[in-house]
């Protein structure tokens, strides 16, 4: 993205964009524009562990699963119903016996804590889910078994052991549940470090150091090369390079000169600006981006998670059949066998298998995802990326790498085209600017012989000059036309209307030949959109370029829809029109700009090369920029939720042949199902889903072997 994304300034794209792009510094400085674009830009990616207080969280829960997993063996091992059915014996000793009871009340009240505090919530909200179905089971256990430990009810309902299992497993499946969904960084936060600590004020004829918060709107400040635009102003004297790439994603630098205006958090990189502050605090266009991204993420509303809707159906199956078994035992039975098969319909209606069932698929789709390199942040949006219809990529950095490649040259009548290039190339030899490289790299690419050059100078909005085989070679954009009242080659006008920065190469003052540089399309771009097309996916591009622009790379790519010219402030709002058509919007990005639009859509994909903010917004987090990584999102996508269904399937159907055979519904023909049968059912459907979550191991990911297979 160029310097018209920014909504404060949007000047012809034909004239600005080879000027913005191409006023070079020195070798020295640039290298300084590099180091401060990496530490601001990707070096902090290694940063992203997460929220320590979400962090925390996870870890309590790891610890607690630890220490409830070292109380559950006494606990089982020492209880007289366990060792029946596994056909040992304990030692008929007062203390061995107690060992259960005091032990299993101790998992009750401290492991089943998370639980039954999470059925309380429940009931207040009067939406019975996993928690409270678990918590009804534990209570039951546990009460059921302190009465036939004292005595009070028959031996067949003591539970300790069942109580520890059932605490330990769903501890568990919690923990693994949060580690899946632990956030990587925090999107506000990201955006708040974009500021820098202090600001340069001019009083009169000095400076003083103040808080970016401290600053008025007409106060006027210095920003020193490298250093970050405290507020959102206007430049009063300087012209720099400045790197954009915190708030539009772009890696190229764009010129600011006197009357150009600046936003906060982007960096002078070369030479120094004074800037007169012409928005603060909520005004600013970072804090707009910010609020954008807020109201995105408050407005969206999850879908309720489909293990939390079969544990509620489970609840009120569960408590229908206790009562039920309760009424007809008590009026064509006795009140004992009513008690019986109550507590029992009660304790086995949780089954081990559906506090499994769903962060087991997770954690394995999240091992699986990590490998291929995509980062799931968060499981909602692994679930909403099957349904997706549309998805919506930026173009510059997404679809395009973001760099640009020598696409186009024309020689004036006579003049050797790899002598002119070798030229331009010896000119920019000494430049770090990336337009320059891009030559340079053109010229090695070709075989080209590059001449030594001497006396190398940069002017800020002209270009550079050096001399090369004797000859004084001058390589700008059009201000160095304008300066040496030259007219660019007809040739270039046709390069314009497609988007390419246009330089002309001068010798001794003349135009020897002009250059148009592009940004290049990705060839994985093209087997991603070949691809989504095949699963009837609809592809769409987002950009804030010249409609001219962006329509030659949708041509290119085969793309159906093109959002052009779009600001920063409106991306959100096209992720909603989409919505509003009725499609489920898969959103990459890689831009501070994007943030807003990737919490926006159903699915906010985040380009791992871009920004921390673009990725403390997405759901899904891709560690490369291969575009066909989203395949490998939308197959993981696919497949786990097959998964999810067929394990909760497993764990429902324990539940559905288990709970009715435990009431006994059979008891007219005989047939009641012993306590030590539903144990062994409850063991079984969790192996059974266990084993089930492994088969999603056998799935390979990674973009190349989608692409092909594409």
């Amino acid at each position: 993205m160029s310097d018209r994304h920014l909504p404060s300034e949007s000047p012809n794209p034909a004239e600005s964009a080879p000027s913005a792009a191409h006023q070079h510094a020195t070798a020295g400085s640039m290298t300084e524009e590099h180091a401060e674009h990496e530490r601001a830009g990707n070096g902090s990616h290694r940063g992203h562990d997460g929220h320590t207080g979400h962090a925390d969280h996870v870890a309590q829960f790891r610890r607690l699963f630890w220490i409830m997993l070292v109380l559950a063996a006494p606990v089982v091992g020492f209880n007289h119903m366990f060792a029946m059915l596994l056909g040992y014996s304990i030692p008929d000793i007062l203390v061995v016996s107690w060992i259960s009871p005091v032990l299993g009340t101790v998992m009750y009240f401290w492991g089943g804590k998370p639980f039954l505090t999470g059925a309380v919530s429940e009931i207040r909200a009067r939406q019975p889910g996993m928690m409270l179905l678990i918590a009804l089971a534990i209570t039951v256990a546990f009460l059921a078994s302190w009465g036939a430990s004292l005595g009070i009810l028959g031996r067949e309902l003591d539970f300790w052991w069942e109580l520890a299992l059932l605490v330990v497993i769903m501890l568990l499946g919690h923990w693994l549940e949060m580690r899946s969904l632990a956030q990587t960084t925090s999107a506000l936060e990201s955006l708040a470090a974009l500021l820098p600590d202090e600001a340069e004020r001019i009083d009169g004829g000095t400076t003083s150091v103040v808080a970016p918060a401290d600053l008025r709107v007409g106060d006027l400040v210095i920003v020193r090369p490298g250093g970050r635009v405290p507020a959102d102003g206007r430049v009063t004297e300087g012209t720099a390079d400045v790197d954009e790439s915190m708030i539009t994603g772009e890696s190229r630098p764009v010129s600011r000169g006197p009357g150009s205006q600046v936003v906060a958090g982007t960096v002078a990189t070369d030479t120094a600006l004074r800037v007169e502050v012409t928005a603060v605090g909520d005004d600013t266009a970072l804090a707009g981006i910010q609020k954008l991204v807020s109201d995105a993420q408050n407005s969206s509303s999850p879908a309720q998670r489909i293990a939390d809707k079969a544990a509620g159906w489970l609840f009120w199956f569960a408590l229908g059949a206790a009562v039920i078994t309760a009424i007809v035992w008590t009026v064509f039975g006795n009140p004992e066998d009513a008690i019986v098969r109550t507590i029992t319909v009660l304790v086995i209606a949780c089954p081990h298998a559906l506090g499994l069932a769903i962060p087991l698929v997770v954690a394995i789709s999240t091992e699986r995802a990590a490998k291929a390199g995509v980062l799931i942040k968060d499981r909602l949006a692994l679930e909403s990326m099957r349904t997706i219809d549309t998805v919506l990529f930026d173009k510059t950095g997404t679809l395009t790498k973001g760099e640009p490649i020598l696409s186009h040259t024309a020689m004036v009548d006579g003049q050797d085209e790899a002598e002119a290039v070798g030229w331009a190339a010896a000119a920019e030899g000494d430049s770090e600017h990336p337009l320059a490289k891009a030559i340079v790299r053109a010229a090695q690419e070709r075989g080209i012989n590059v001449p030594k050059a001497t006396d190398f100078q940069a002017s800020a909005g002209i270009g550079v000059t050096a001399t090369v085989d004797g000859r004084t070679i001058t390589v700008g954009g059009p201000s160095l036309l304008k300066s040496h009242y030259a007219a660019p080659l007809a040739e270039t006008e046709e390069w314009a209307r497609d988007g390419a920065t246009i330089l002309h190469v001068l010798a001794d003052g003349d135009v020897v030949c002009a250059l148009g540089l592009t940004d290049e399309v990705r060839e994985e771009s093209r087997q991603a959109v070949d691809a989504l097309h095949a699963l009837d996916i609809q592809v769409v591009m987002i950009t804030g370029d010249a409609q001219a622009v962006a329509q030659s790379v949708a041509a290119e790519l085969g793309i159906d829809r093109v959002f052009a010219g779009v600001h920063p402030e409106d991306k959100a709002a096209k992720v909603s029109e989409l919505q509003g058509e009725g499609r489920h919007v898969a959103m990459v990005g890689d831009g501070v700009n994007d943030a807003p639009a990737l919490a926006q859509a159903d699915v906010g994909i985040a380009i791992g090369a871009g920004t921390d903010v673009a990725i403390a917004s997405a759901g899904v987090i891709l560690a490369s920029d291969d575009p066909r990584s989203v395949l490998s999102v939308i197959e993981l996508s696919r497949k786990s939720y097959r998964k999810m269904t067929q394990n909760l399937w497993w764990a429902a159907g324990y539940n559905l042949i288990a709970v009715p055979l435990a009431a006994g519904v059979l008891a007219p023909i005989g047939f009641i199902l012993p306590m030590e049968v539903g144990a062994i059912l409850m063991s079984v459907s969790t192996v059974v889903v266990a084993l089930n979550a492994q088969l999603l191991r056998r799935l390979d990911l990674r973009p190349k072997e989608l692409g092909s297979e594409s």
